[in-house]
C-alpha cells in the first residue's frame, strides 16, 4: 500500500518540483543580468605609487592605461614596463573578485543551487 503511494506522488512530480525550476529560471536571468552590468563596473589600479593607473571594467577589458609622465625615463623601459604589468595583473584580479562577489551574491543563499551557476551561464 505505500509502495503505490510513493509511485502516485513520483507520477504527479515526472520533472521535479516546479517551484526549483522557476527559482532555477529566475536565477539564470538574475546571472544573466549581473553578467550584463558588470561591463558597466570599473576596478581602478595604480603601481609605482601613481605612476601608472590602469582602469578594467568588471569583463576584464582594459578601460585605459595612463602613464605619468615621468615615469616615462627613456634610460629604464623595463621599469616601466614591470610597473604596467604589475598594474595590469593586479585589475585582473580585482576585477575577477568584483565578478565573483556579484555572481556570488546570487548564488550563495541557495544552497545546493549555488553549484549549478556553471551550468546556468
Amino acid at each position: 500500500m505505500a509502495k503505490g503511494k510513493g509511485q502516485r506522488l513520483r507520477a504527479q512530480r515526472p520533472g521535479g518540483r516546479p517551484d526549483m525550476m522557476h527559482q532555477i529560471q529566475k536565477l539564470q536571468e538574475e546571472m544573466m543580468h549581473t553578467q550584463e552590468a558588470l561591463g558597466d563596473e570599473k576596478v581602478t589600479v595604480t603601481a609605482g605609487g601613481g605612476a601608472v593607473t590602469v582602469v578594467m571594467t568588471g569583463h576584464q577589458r582594459v578601460e585605459s592605461i595612463t602613464l605619468d609622465p615621468e615615469a616615462v625615463d627613456p634610460t629604464d623601459v623595463e621599469m616601466l614596463q614591470d610597473l604596467i604589468t604589475a598594474a595590469v595583473n593586479e585589475a585582473i584580479e580585482r576585477s575577477q573578485a568584483l565578478a565573483a562577489q556579484r555572481m556570488g551574491a546570487l548564488t550563495g543563499g541557495l544552497g545546493g543551487l549555488g553549484d549549478l551557476t556553471g551550468l546556468l551561464g
